[in-house]
């Protein structure tokens, strides 16, 4: 007997089939058209044995099994008497969770101060990159699919449990956007009755106690190992190497270094300028320049060649920076990977009050840290630039392990 259902492999996508429709069974067809696109469809016979074509969506985006998934209700829909068709366009006004979620992250999108926002709304709510590709994290997937008004506190408790005690952080910021999506819908008027999502009075009565979030506790490499770390990172001149090295002579956030441009630079003054929109506190920021920090500059450019960009430290994918991965991938395949990108602001901090005599308010400003009330702050107007610029070339000479540098440049003279 010939096979009623699942007929196709499991990698037809990737086959090269010609064009029509091919039979899976069950009414399921794959169509593939002259061009080569390829979209699933369920035909079935509705009034009058008229044929109608349901689409179940572009197979780049449905996998079969998915397809099958959407077969396999339009039949219990027909065997209960019910159009297929005629039923999904009646629930048509109420979004999908994945729908919902990117409509919130377009409407949301202008408000935040960069794309990493919105990069990672997209990771963990959608599951895909900046450019729409699929991640590795996925964490929403089983409610994707479902229209917004269905989804309840078991399908965020499926979600939430795997990861709640092994990435407190994401989880907690997971559950947070979840919940915003959900309330955005209860306000368009496609929900009704508790969120499922909130913490307080629901959730918090559910699962355990949450491990501390590790937010603002980056494990930071001992400063004293730093300039041995430096010395391996230059054994392989790659941009992430030295997008790395520049971040850490800068004390900058990597974020900040990624993403700077060309334009930012003033190599005659030694002078990186970050705009407020890309600093976290909204204001800008100039950062002195150490030879080592204008000679990556240089570095970078000669890599980039053909690549060249806007941006200082450009990544494989056209007219976008390295990935923060990038960074980190460099810190692991040093042998480091118990440590954090971030934690090298730590380092430098630990540095500058351990081994140097500059003031307290100098440091801070190196990683653009407010210090004082704001009555302190309106006296002090001044960004201690060229102190800054004192103890940035110190800390150079400290990644270089030039001692005699550090001292001179450390003494009690440069205090503020």
């Amino acid at each position: 007997m010939a096979k009623a259902f699942n007929r196709l492999p499991a990698n037809v996508l990737s086959k090269k089939l010609h064009p029509g429709r091919h039979a899976d069974g069950g009414n399921l067809y794959l169509s593939i058209s002259k061009t080569g696109t390829k979209r699933w469809v369920f035909l079935y016979r509705g009034a009058n044995s008229r044929p109608i074509e349901m689409g179940l969506g572009a197979a780049r985006d449905v996998p079969l099994a998915r397809a099958r998934e959407k077969a396999t209700a339009a039949r219990a829909l027909l065997a209960d008497g019910k159009d297929p068709l005629e039923a999904r366009r009646a629930e048509d006004d109420v979004p999908t969770f994945g729908e919902a979620a990117k409509a919130l992250i377009d409407t949301m999108r202008p408000s935040w101060k960069n794309e990493k926002h919105a990069a990672q709304w997209l990771m963990t709510l959608l599951g895909v990159d900046a450019d729409g590709k699929p991640t590795e994290y996925d964490y929403c997937k089983a409610i994707r699919e479902k229209p917004v008004d269905k989804v309840v506190t078991e399908h965020v408790l499926q979600i939430l449990r795997p990861i709640w005690q092994e990435k407190p952080e994401t989880a907690s910021r997971l559950r947070g956007r979840i919940e915003r999506v959900l309330d955005a819908e209860r306000a368009h008027g496609h929900r009704t009755g508790e969120n499922p999502a909130r913490w307080r009075g629901h959730l918090d009565l559910i699962l355990p106690g949450r491990t501390k979030l590790s937010r603002g506790h980056h494990p930071a490499m001992p400063y004293p190992g730093v300039p041995s770390f430096v010395h391996d990172l230059r054994q392989r001149t790659t941009m992430s190497n030295l997008a790395l090295e520049f971040t850490m002579l800068t004390a900058a956030r990597s974020t900040e270094a990624r993403e700077m441009v060309w334009t930012e630079v003033d190599r005659i003054e030694a002078l990186w300028t970050v705009p407020a929109d890309r600093m976290k506190e909204g204001r800008e920021h100039r950062i002195p320049l150490c030879a080592r920090a204008i000679e990556i500059l240089e570095l970078a450019s000669r890599i980039a060649g053909k690549r060249q960009s806007a941006f200082v430290f450009p990544g494989a994918k056209p007219r976008r920076p390295l990935s923060d991965m990038s960074l980190t991938m460099a810190l692991r395949r040093a042998g480091h990977a118990e440590y954090t990108v971030h934690g090298f602001r730590s380092s430098f901090r630990d540095w500058c009050g351990d081994e140097t005599e500059f003031a307290r308010e100098v440091a801070e400003a190196a990683l653009s840290h407010l210090v004082g009330d704001d009555s302190e702050r309106a006296y002090r107007r001044s960004d201690a630039l060229e102190k800054r610029r004192k103890l940035m070339n110190a800390w150079a000479a400290y990644l270089e392990n030039n001692s005699s540098m550090v001292i001179a440049f450390s003494g009690p003279q440069l205090a503020a």
